[in-house]
């Protein structure tokens, strides 16, 4: 299979083989609503070449963070489930979805892969004093991943919670569902009561990392801000070594710049999504290899075998 892209021209495809089971693997690297529409071409060709299967490799799957109605926005990833089925996709292979309920957003299997297995042998292996460790959840949200890598390592848990930090910022775009008034009247005797505008408390640590190494675990590392404010907290109540630990590392933007300026001591991801320019412009993010565990799914579905071996021990919270 050729995918043949030229300036300024749409993208052409042509096959070059005979088609029976046919598996896409898809990296988004660059632009996502290219890699997207790359998908999109590759699934719908197999298709209409008469494909028996067409299975979708998508180790970080786009637009995961639009899985929730936003005041008048929209659900781009039950969106994008639907280009994919309607492109020919009969499977997908992901990792560590953002929310695991966007599995239900497809009419055909998902397999959700967990990259914690990795993660947590990285922590064992490669940070020596790690029982000194305590694992810390950034924000409230991530407080159930947290604790399970708490659990499985037997290490302590700390929650950040304040103003300091906000995963998915709801940012104010002026369309306000409905509109913010202070008397809402929609006929004469009827009256709305209003609901309390929201006030985060000041910046707070559950739990004691005084002494102690915090190991901040999340799914995606984006926008880095979040994390070196959760730093600069941990080190004022007394951690001497942070660690960062993400399944999905984008670091778009001046990711690399403000790690490397910030009191993050490393930052571990996965390859789900290339990252080799920014880890030469920042030797604090080291990478954890997955490609095992996505070849053995393959390998299982191709030849029909059970893929319960790789979901062995792995709980709703991992």
């Amino acid at each position: 299979m050729v995918v043949v892209e030229e300036e300024q021209q749409p993208l052409r495809l042509r096959l070059g083989a005979e088609l029976g089971k046919s598996v896409v693997y898809q990296e988004t690297n660059g632009d996502v609503n290219t890699a997207v529409m790359e998908l999109l071409i590759m699934a719908y060709a197999l298709k209409t070449s008469c494909a028996r299967n067409i299975i979708g490799v998508i180790p970080y799957f786009p637009y995961s963070k639009q899985s929730k109605m936003r005041k008048r926005g929209s659900i781009v990833c039950k969106l994008l489930a639907s280009m994919l089925a309607k492109a020919g996709l009969t499977h997908i292979i992901t990792m560590d979805l953002h929310q695991k309920e966007i599995q239900g957003f497809f009419s055909f299997p998902v397999d959700n892969l967990r990259a914690s297995p990795f993660l947590l042998q990285y922590i064992q292996e490669e940070i020596p004093d790690y029982r000194n460790a305590v694992i810390v959840a950034k924000s409230p949200d991530a407080a159930k991943r947290a604790q399970s890598y708490a659990e499985r390592l037997r290490l302590g848990l700390a929650v950040i919670h304040g103003e300091a930090q906000c995963t998915e910022q709801d940012m104010d775009d002026g369309r306000h569902s409905p509109p913010t008034v202070k008397n809402t009247t929609l006929h004469t005797g009827l009256e709305l009561p209003l609901m309390m505008a929201k006030e985060k408390p000041p910046i707070t640590v559950v739990g004691d990392v005084g002494g102690r190494i915090a190991i901040i675990v999340d799914d995606i590392i984006d926008d880095v801000e979040s994390f070196v404010a959760a730093a600069e907290i941990l080190k004022e109540r007394g951690a001497y070594k942070i660690f960062v630990m993400a399944t999905h590392g984008l670091l778009s933007a001046d990711a690399p710049r403000l790690i490397e300026e910030s009191s993050i001591d490393e930052v571990v991801v996965t390859n789900t999504v290339p990252h080799e320019v920014q880890k030469l412009q920042c030797p604090k993010i080291k990478t954890v290899d997955i490609s095992l565990i996505l070849s053995e799914a393959i390998r299982r579905i191709h030849n029909g075998e059970s893929m319960a071996y790789l979901f062995r021990n792995i709980t709703m919270d991992d």
